[in-house]
């Protein structure tokens, strides 16, 4: 992290932590990515700066309202946003399609776990307006996503808040955290699509025996 987030972050606080959120929840980049921007917010809350619950729920209004902003303008406009689009905008064709595909067959739940996953949480908004997922759907675990998410980095930066420079020092701590946190949310997915799956075959089977019976 550089002098100057650094410095902005601690002057500002609050206002910090929401804007920076908030212009990466948008699609504008971010000088470091909002899981690190949380995790440093905790430690500031370790080091009596900031107040853990506004931290939280400074991070979980931006994510909020930064999620929803990018849902709506998907959701009214995203066919035409997705043929007019300026080359330079961040935003792949073909993740779009690949993500699309996972998360229609996986409802809600994939909604969900898309919005807590690093890499791909920012593509959940803009997949759930094209779907054209209904608001009353997407609102409610939009909020649900922000606040588990924004609370798990920055507990974690203000529980690992005395070995914080040691932390920072280490770039390959952060990469780990991520690629752990990934791969938890991985096989959580994996394993409720299993019992899904199963859950399925098992109403499937039931209704053709109850049929044969019938039959019978």
């Amino acid at each position: 992290m550089s002098e100057e987030i650094v410095y902005y972050i601690a002057s500002y606080g609050y206002l910090a932590v929401f804007v920076l959120v908030f212009l990466q929840e948008i699609g504008m980049p971010n000088p470091l990515p909002n899981e690190l921007l949380l995790m440093f917010s905790g430690y500031l809350s370790f080091k009596g700066l900031l107040f853990l619950p506004f931290v939280i729920l400074t991070a979980v209004s931006a994510d909020f309202i930064g999620t929803n902003l990018l849902y709506v303008l998907f959701y009214n406009a995203g066919t035409i946003i997705m043929q007019k689009k300026p080359k330079w905008v961040p935003i792949s064709a073909e993740t779009i399609n690949k993500l699309t595909t996972k998360l229609s067959k996986g409802g809600q739940l994939s909604i969900y776990i898309f919005r807590l996953t690093p890499f791909i949480r920012g593509y959940t908004s803009v997949i759930a307006g094209l779907l054209r997922v209904k608001p009353k759907v997407f609102f409610p675990i939009a909020m649900f996503s922000a606040v588990t998410w924004a609370s798990f980095y920055v507990i974690i930066g203000k529980l690992i808040g005395s070995s914080w420079n040691l932390f920072i020092q280490n770039t390959n701590s952060y990469k780990s955290l991520m690629l752990a946190v990934f791969a938890v949310i991985l096989c959580v997915f994996f394993v409720v699509s299993y019992f899904r799956k199963w859950e399925k075959h098992d109403e499937n089977e039931g209704t053709s025996i109850h049929k044969r019976i019938e039959i019978e």
